[in-house]
């Protein structure tokens, strides 16, 4: 019994884990954005095209690692838009992450209609078979593909790096005052450059785990308002890039509960339950948005966004 309870234990984290893994490179990349003092409401269409990308690359080649790799790069090239709009032009942060989000919709959903229906094949697993005996590993592991650790392993590095070295350093000093970043010698629209790049490249891997290696599978905006919410999500994770984690694992928890519910054959309404993850979302969003108001560990350059 005991045992059994353990195996249903590591069905429940490993469904958390690949349900959350996308939110969490989307979020780690607006983390990093934000850190420096910029808001990038792009992400989702960032993801969008990571996600379509990913998924043409995954079914032209059957490497659900080169999806991977394709979604990323795809995710990075639209961001250069949103750098192009705020870090040139000066345009207003806000309008600019909405463009980069409209342009990211129309593409993916033109481009897209062609891969609607089509089925890839995800990662393996990280115990493909013979783990039923480790009780709740050996379930966890049966159902946990490589993107789960490695999303992890980026929550821990990039926690340690913009905490403990000088490039971190720079990119939070960036965030707090671009003046007095520059007066030391340091560009801060190099900085910001590359912090925007690296979220699009984040939220791009995201989007081609959602429908490389989570779905499998295309969709229509199939991301349902993930960028929107990553930009949420830094701000309840304290721009801590070590609270992303439990933060969108809290999600993903939500979310799995929905599927392993309608499994489970509740009669509740199946629409009313698709929506528990988003009144998750809200409502913590609201805290958010209190947080966002008293908080002393928003950047200062960043503060100026959100009056």
């Amino acid at each position: 019994m005991e045992t059994d309870l353990m195996a249903l234990v590591g069905v429940w984290c490993a469904a958390t884990l690949r349900s959350a893994t996308p939110l969490i490179f989307v979020t780690l990349g607006e983390s990093l954005g934000q850190r420096t003092g910029i808001i990038n409401l792009g992400a989702e269409g960032e993801m969008l095209v990571g996600a379509l990308a990913g998924f043409a690359v995954a079914t032209q080649t059957d490497s659900a690692s080169l999806g991977l790799l394709a979604g990323a790069l795809a995710g990075g090239v639209l961001s250069l838009v949103h750098s192009a709009l705020v870090l040139a032009a000066r345009a207003n942060q806000i309008a600019s992450g909405l463009a980069v989000m409209i342009i990211g919709i129309g593409l993916t959903s033109y481009i897209g209609r062609a891969f609607v229906g089509k089925k890839v094949s995800s990662l393996d697993n990280l115990l493909p078979s013979g783990g039923e005996a480790l009780a709740f590993f050996g379930p966890f592991l049966q159902q946990t593909t490589l993107a789960g650790p490695l999303a992890i392993a980026a929550a821990a590095f990039i926690s340690w790096w913009i905490n403990n070295t000088r490039s971190g350093l720079h990119w939070r000093s960036t965030g707090e005052s671009a003046e007095v970043t520059l007066s030391n010698g340091i560009n801060p629209i190099r900085i910001r450059f590359y912090a925007i790049t690296v979220g699009g490249l984040l939220a791009g891997l995201g989007g081609a785990i959602l429908s490389v290696d989570y779905t499998q599978t295309w969709a229509q905006e199939m991301t349902k308002g993930r960028g929107l919410i990553a930009v949420g999500l830094v701000i309840v994770a304290g721009w801590r890039p070590a609270l992303v984690l439990p933060v969108c694992l809290f999600f993903g928890f939500t979310e799995a509960a929905v599927f392993k519910l309608q499994a489970m054959g509740i009669t509740f309404s199946s629409h009313l339950l698709s929506t528990m993850p988003y009144v998750t979302v809200i409502l913590v969003l609201i805290f958010a948005h209190l947080r966002a108001r008293k908080s002393s560990q928003m950047p200062n350059d960043l503060k100026a966004v959100f009056q």
